[in-house]
């Protein structure tokens, strides 16, 4: 199951990276960054979402309590993603990094964080793992 997980999580890291790309090139230009952002966001989410649902049945959670360990697992690989190779390969700052999380600002990274948290479960839940 772990390595399954995994597998699917770097497709999600792959996928997330592309939606971003879009965002910089084509949503952000238009729409303004902000806008940008949140859309972006929710794209983000639903992908994650459809991650979870078509896989859960390949990575195969041995109940609802195996399937959060995956969106445990997901969702720490994605900050330590986040915050490593955010800071020391594409050299952004910690204040740059932290201010996604900055709910008063707009910012509502912290929705993909939840989703991937909760998608393996609620993949699970509805599909009948």
């Amino acid at each position: 199951m772990f390595f399954r997980a995994l597998a699917i999580w770097v497709l999600i890291l792959v996928l997330a990276i592309l939606n971003g790309g879009a965002r910089t090139a084509i949503i952000a230009p238009g729409l303004g960054e902000h806008a940008g952002h949140v859309i972006s966001t929710v794209m983000l989410c639903l992908i994650i979402f459809a991650a979870a649902w078509g896989s859960i049945r390949w990575i195969d959670p041995n109940g609802l309590r195996d399937a959060l360990i995956v969106g445990i697992l997901w969702v720490s690989l994605t900050v330590a993603f986040e915050f490593l190779a955010g800071h020391f390969l594409f050299g952004n700052s910690w204040e740059k990094l932290l201010s996604d999380y900055n709910l008063g600002q707009g910012r509502i990274w912290i929705l993909a964080l939840f989703t991937i948290l909760i998608s393996p479960v609620v993949a699970a839940r509805i599909r009948g793992k």
